[in-house]
């Protein structure tokens, strides 16, 4: 456990996290999850802690204290969350709020008791206001009202964000929270009513390209601007910052780069092969009109992003249809 103890502030001052230490990825079936999974392992941390939702329930406080004390990690990174698109959260506010809110206090009170050094909370940039000014600054946060098609999901992810800045203050533990852009990759939920954006498109025109449609229709008016952040990249932010970073506020990760929807909708349809016609349906929501992050706190850092959207859209698109029998659906 690599953390020392500042003569000057009394307060914990982190190092790399230990290879060798007990590494808790809460959530690590998920899409930020199996990524960090796939990451960590392949860097060489020898005791890596998962648990299936049926085999530990986050919500179920008791079981989640019971679980901190037989396992002790060392590290946990909270990447479980109930999540989903516009439509889901759009109907189903009140689970957005409350389930994640269960989730991130019952892990979060019991690292606190169970004395887990290191821990990095992963959020999302939905956080942030729907009109901030982009790109949006870590310091945007709670400087304006939210989108309403996810203001639960967000206020949700805030509490968690607030929290650990809490036991750094009443504690002194090096914990961070990292907020994502919009991500994608291997491990996407394809649902067609609880998909993000990027999968729903895949799926989408993929079927089309399959059943020989002649053009595919999308929510909106594809002009809203959306940055993507492939998954893989998202693991490695995650690690980077636990070896290299230590702050109270959150870390905006993203590539700093964003395209329209309909831009993103053409490298789709290149992408699975699909050569019709793309036809947008302005009677349903945009969302927000534009959300791309400012991330030069990170890369100050010295963390940038390696995969092109172009690149990242034909990889998931190749594990979509490598692992039709076990997609998220």
């Amino acid at each position: 456990m690599d953390v020392a103890v500042s003569r000057e502030t009394g307060a914990s001052v982190p190092g790399p996290v230990g290879r060798n230490d007990v590494t808790y990825i809460a959530g690590h079936r998920g899409l930020v999850g199996s990524a960090l999974w796939r990451l960590f392992e392949a860097e060489g941390f020898t005791k890596l802690v998962g648990r299936a939702s049926a085999e530990l329930d986050l919500t179920d406080r008791g079981a989640v204290f019971e679980f901190f004390e037989s396992v002790r990690p060392q590290t946990v990174l909270l990447a479980a969350a109930k999540v989903g698109g516009i439509l889901a959260n759009s109907t189903y506010p009140v689970d957005f709020l409350s389930k994640n809110l269960q989730i991130q206090t019952n892990v979060l009170d019991a690292a606190v008791k169970f004395e887990v050094p290191r821990l990095l909370f992963l959020g999302s940039s939905c956080i942030y206001p729907k009109f901030a000014e982009q790109p949006i600054r870590e310091d945007s946060l709670l400087t304006g009202p939210l989108e309403p098609t996810n203001d639960a999901y967000a206020i949700a992810k805030i509490a968690g964000i607030l929290n650990v800045q809490a036991v750094r203050r009443q504690y002194g533990l090096p914990w961070i929270s990292a907020m994502p852009t919009n991500l994608y990759g291997p491990g996407d939920n394809f649902s067609p009513s609880g998909s993000h954006v990027l999968p729903a498109l895949i799926q989408r025109y993929d079927q089309a390209r399959a059943t020989g449609a002649d053009h595919v229709v999308n929510w909106g008016s594809g002009t809203p601007r959306r940055e993507l952040l492939h998954v893989d990249d998202m693991a490695s932010a995650c690690l980077y910052l636990l070896d290299n970073f230590d702050g109270p506020q959150q870390v905006n990760v993203g590539t700093g780069e964003d395209h329209t929807l309909s831009q993103i909708a053409d490298i789709v349809a290149e992408a699975v092969g699909f050569d019709g016609a793309t036809q947008w349906d302005t009677s349903k929501p945009d969302g927000t009109p534009r959300k791309v992050l400012d991330v030069s706190t990170l890369r100050s850092a010295g963390w940038k992003h390696r995969i092109s959207l172009r690149d990242g859209i034909a990889d998931t698109v190749d594990w979509y249809r490598k692992n039709q029998a076990q997609l998220r659906t």
